[in-house]
């Protein structure tokens, strides 16, 4: 006789054996229909699975995050379904709930069309309106290596042999025939995914991510709880692909990518005085806030590496170099181990703490080529790094004083919807527990002090110590995960640093792994996303065009360029031959924030004529107040 906890604390006991669905129908008839899925003792299950014991059980609508994953995790099993009942033959293989939606790797000769994605949704919504009931069955291993070799699924008998054997089988039958490999949960019926779903596009994938393997077609589809959040995602997108930092980046003359450097960025003039203007803008914070920048080279030694422990859990994403003398270097894919060489040079005491060293160091690593992304995913990035140095009583201290100066950056850039995450200690670890009950509360303090939203990631600590996330928020919705905050009890000891303490003796300082940004290059990138290409004033690569109204303007044009300059507010005079439209098209294009229009009018009386970007209107400002009215301008907000 079970007895049910319910998440309010009350319980309901049942006579026999129940399953979720009678559990949520004793608890109300309108929670039953809105039912999909359900914890129990914090293990997700299926609604139909039977509980014999006194359990904890808590009951998922579309509503809660579980229950929007499952109906994602449905869909994707019903365009599977759809899939081999409209193109027999086709084979299918993994797919998994990603952010958004979900996708399915399928292996068919023929190439999927646009055509073949309609029909897909179609079917789709015709076995959803049959509502085909769903139901679990557990196989034995080789039952099931048999029965999928047998008809002609050789990728699931491939996944099943990798499948370790402790672990239970369980395949999931959508309707009468149609079946998968599956852990698992789902919905009961099909009809409770909805009609709110569209498949988006299909490319290619190696299977198991391995170049050396079969190509694939990967079938990318979105799925949500109604019509309005289906509508509102689909809106998000279309203007994502507007906001796309590579066709921006092309348009405003800041970057390319060539094949001969895979993953590395050719900045342009403008894109590097962009890149420029948030190293400066980093590094005056950084000064006011008791950093001190250092340098450290880009190859060192395999035996740091070695020693830091980086090799044996990165060796394989590092570029390694052999010498004539058979020494292996590597190019640093992190500046942490350069940093405790700085620390290490010279004796330290309690008083030189925190000691605050900061970079903006290159690093290198190696990404496979179908994961680069333009600035977001690359192989060659600039880290503004920092690592802070303290005792055991000033994590407290020094992870507040991090956490307010991230979120004040944040907001300088135009960021103030920020989440946090909080990662606590993983089942695999080092250092002593009664540090790590320190750094943990050191951490949430900061983080319960920035009065922030934010979740608990349990278990996902590194494995040297817990850490913050910080995720933006950006205009349209989308969340980047960006800056980090890490406290770290292995590495300072690892690599010998230590400090004298008030006592006498020595010890191994703490170290806070610290970035704003994390990579420049791919902060440039949301940079650009978030504000579609038009930045503020003070942030925008190129602020003002000069533009003669014709040649006997000329001089004119660059004279007040010159004083704009001087100002300390970049310019560039338009001196080419075309007609002023057409120059006004071009600049607009480029997102330049102000064009400076000079003729006769503007010469008598020593102005220009502003036109703004994204503005018809045209306003005329004498030099001398335009100079005062833009350089206040030219600032960050709390610089």
């Amino acid at each position: 006789m079970p007895i049910i906890t319910l998440p309010d604390g009350n319980n309901i006991d049942f006579p026999n054996k129940v399953t979720g669905l009678e559990v949520a129908e004793k608890i109300s008839k309108s929670l039953a229909k809105q039912a999909l899925i359900m914890s129990v003792d914090d293990e997700l299950k299926d609604l139909f699975f039977e509980i014999n014991k006194d359990s904890s059980v808590k009951i998922f609508t579309s509503k809660d995050p579980e229950g929007l994953e499952v109906i994602r995790h449905d869909t994707a099993h019903i365009m599977a379904m759809a899939v081999q009942e409209l193109y027999p033959g086709t084979q299918v293989t993994i797919g998994p709930v990603i952010e958004n939606g979900f996708y399915y790797d399928f292996a068919r000769k023929e190439p999927f069309t646009t055509d073949d994605l309609t029909k897909i949704e179609n079917r789709m919504s015709e076995i959803i309106d049959k509502d085909v009931k769903t139901r679990r069955e557990v196989w034995e291993r080789k039952k099931a290596i048999s029965h999928f070799i047998k008809i002609g699924e050789k990728y699931k008998a491939e996944i099943i042999e990798s499948i370790p054997g402790n672990e239970e089988l369980s395949v999931y039958h959508h309707g009468e025939t149609w079946h998968d490999l599956c852990r698992g949960p789902h919905l009961v019926s099909s009809g409770k995914i909805g009609k709110a779903f569209k498949l988006m596009k299909v490319s290619g994938a190696y299977w198991r991510g391995d170049s050396n393997n079969e190509m694939l077609q990967r079938i990318y589809g979105t799925s949500w709880a109604n019509q309005k959040q289906l509508d509102d995602y689909l809106k998000r997108i279309e203007e994502a692909e507007k906001r796309d930092h590579r066709k921006l980046g092309k348009e405003m003359d800041l970057f390319h990518f060539r094949e001969e450097s895979p993953g590395s960025v050719f900045w342009h003039e403008k894109g590097w005085a962009l890149f420029q203007k948030l190293i400066n803008y980093m590094r005056s914070r950084q000064d006011a806030a008791g950093y001190k920048e250092v340098n450290t080279p880009e190859i060192l030694d395999r035996q740091l590496w070695e020693k830091s422990g980086h090799w044996e859990k990165y060796g394989e994403n590092m570029y390694t170099s052999e010498t004539p003398d058979e020494k292996v270097f590597a190019i640093k894919p992190m500046n942490c181990p350069g940093h405790i060489q700085v620390f290490n040079q010279g004796l330290k005491s309690y008083r030189d703490l925190p000691l605050r060293i900061a970079e903006f160091g290159k690093v290198h690593r190696y990404e496979p080529s179908g994961a680069l992304h333009g600035l977001l995913r690359v192989r060659a990035f600039t880290q503004d790094d920092a690592h802070i140095f303290c005792s055991e009583d000033q994590i407290t201290s020094e992870c507040l004083e991090v956490t307010n100066l991230i979120l004040d950056i944040y907001k300088d850039l135009g960021f103030e919807n920020v989440i946090l995450k909080y990662a606590d200690r993983p089942e695999v670890r080092v250092g002593d527990d009664k540090i790590w009950d320190k750094a943990e509360a050191s951490l949430l303090e900061a983080v319960k002090a920035s009065k922030l939203e934010y979740s608990i990631n349990k278990g996902e600590g590194a494995f040297y110590g817990p850490k913050i996330e910080f995720v933006l928020r950006d205009a349209i919705g989308r969340d980047w995960q960006c800056g980090t905050l890490q406290v770290d009890l292995n590495l300072p000891g690892r690599l010998d640093a230590s400090y004298v303490d008030k006592d006498g003796t020595k010890k191994v300082p703490v170290m806070l792994h610290r970035a704003l940004f994390g990579s420049l290059e791919r902060f440039v990138g949301i940079l650009i996303e978030n504000y579609a290409g038009k930045f503020p004033f003070w942030l925008s690569p190129l602020q003002t065009m000069v533009i003669p109204i014709s040649e006997e303007f000329n001089d004119y044009a660059v004279e007040v360029s010159k004083k704009i300059k001087n100002a300390g507010i970049s310019s560039a005079v338009d001196l080419k031959n075309n007609n002023l439209n057409y120059k006004i098209r071009d600049h607009s294009l480029e997102k330049i924030p102000l064009l400076l229009i000079c003729g006769k009018k503007e010469v008598d009386s020593n102005s220009v004529t502003i036109r703004r970007l994204d503005s018809n209107k045209q306003e005329n400002m004498g030099i001398d107040q335009f100079l005062k009215t833009f350089s206040a301008l030219n600032k960050a907000s709390s610089n």
